[in-house]
């Protein structure tokens, strides 16, 4: 499911997976705005602004989709996703492959 400009927005939106159910739940918002060159960039909007877990978050939706084969990077735009955490699943992805 390509686009002419990368991956199309509603594989990345599904590939969020069951985060997106906690989304739901607490008005978070993955407001994806780019995906060009297999480079996602990403903002956690809503329910996400300033609440304590959204650096939680950001791993597991980092993690669901660097597993894609078309994703080179994943970019929180807001910070949302701290360097030793991006480390830490760079690590875990390199193990499982």
């Amino acid at each position: 499911m390509y686009t002419m400009t990368g991956i199309d927005r509603q594989t990345v939106l599904d590939s969020v997976g069951p985060v997106q159910t906690i989304l739901d739940a607490h008005d978070g918002v993955v407001n994806v705005m780019d995906t060009s060159g297999g480079i996602i960039t990403i903002s956690l909007e809503g329910g996400c602004t300033g609440c304590s877990s959204t650096p939680m978050t950001a791993m597991q939706i980092y993690y669901s989709l660097m597993k894609l084969d078309q994703v080179n990077d994943v970019i929180f735009v807001n910070g949302e996703l701290p360097a030793y955490m991006r480390s830490f699943i760079n690590e875990k992805l390199g193990l499982e492959q």
